[in-house]
């Protein structure tokens, strides 16, 4: 075995508090995955970012930590050469979806309605749902499965609702307890679908990778990789710390976001 790749959620996972690569759990500075992203990199482990984000953040993004390329939009876009080049997956969006789907979904009116029917317990992820070209990014506080069944009774059995995570620091008015990150997407689109397509893309296999993130979404990352690597404040969450003890690959770290992401990258490292 010998991990070539690194394939690591952003939000939660490597950047703390406020999108901080500098800052622990408790807003603290640790200069600890910057220094494990350094050693990781100068073994030759490429980096790539996997996220809810969109094309043009996370080609930002990877810029800015070195990253080969990206797995943008929930799986649904894969970039490569720094995200100079790119390729976008449709799911199991009919034919007559093709190309951009958000466009598509806010022309037919299906956004709106759909935002009607849940009316003051979801609204656009704002302003970072701009930009969004195969989902459409939310927050607040619904059952993903009774979306999924209005869907299916709106002639739309091909989209789900995947929930991101939750969204510290964030509330709506009347909707109590905890507020989450959705994409509203294609089904058969997934993190890690998108990885496995970018394994293929390399002509690598699973055991040439590992993952780290913090979500439900980012535990779909373990099948296609060697190991993944669950942050402590995702294994916080007795939701996700249940479904990742279910994983025979999954790793629990000992930290929270950066730190957590600093034992993952330099466990990579050791791998090389």
């Amino acid at each position: 075995m010998s991990i070539k790749l690194l394939y690591s959620d952003l939000d939660g996972t490597m950047v703390g508090p406020g999108g901080c690569f500098v800052r622990s759990h408790d807003g603290s500075l640790t200069t600890a995955p910057a220094q494990a992203l350094v050693d990781m990199l100068g073994c030759g482990i490429d980096l790539v970012l996997v996220s809810g984000r969109t094309r043009a953040q996370l080609q930002e993004a990877a810029r800015i930590f070195g990253a080969d390329g990206f797995v943008a939009e929930m799986g649904a876009i894969i970039g490569w050469e720094f995200g100079r080049r790119s390729t976008t997956l449709s799911g199991e969006a009919p034919d007559e979806f093709a190309g951009p789907l958000v466009a598509q979904l806010e022309s037919i009116g299906l956004v709106d309605e759909f935002l009607a029917h849940y009316e003051g317990s979801i609204t656009h992820h704002a302003p970072w749902h701009l930009g969004h070209e195969t989902d459409v990014m939310l927050h607040g506080q619904v059952d993903v499965d009774d979306v999924d069944k209005w869907l299916m009774a709106q002639g739309y059995p091909w989209l789900t609702l995947v929930d991101n995570g939750r969204l510290p620091g964030r509330s709506l008015p009347g909707v109590a307890g905890p507020i989450h990150v959705y994409h509203l997407m294609a089904r058969g689109l997934s993190k890690g679908r998108g990885i496995e397509v970018d394994l293929k893309r390399r002509g690598l296999t699973p055991k040439n990778a590992v993952a780290v993130g913090d979500s439900l979404s980012d535990l779909d990352m373990a099948g296609q990789v060697e190991r993944l690597f669950l942050v402590a404040n995702g294994a916080a969450v007795p939701s996700i710390r249940d479904a990742a003890e279910k994983l025979a690959n999954v790793v629990i770290c000992e930290g929270s976001v950066g730190e957590g992401w600093a034992e993952a990258a330099r466990w990579a490292a050791m791998k090389a």
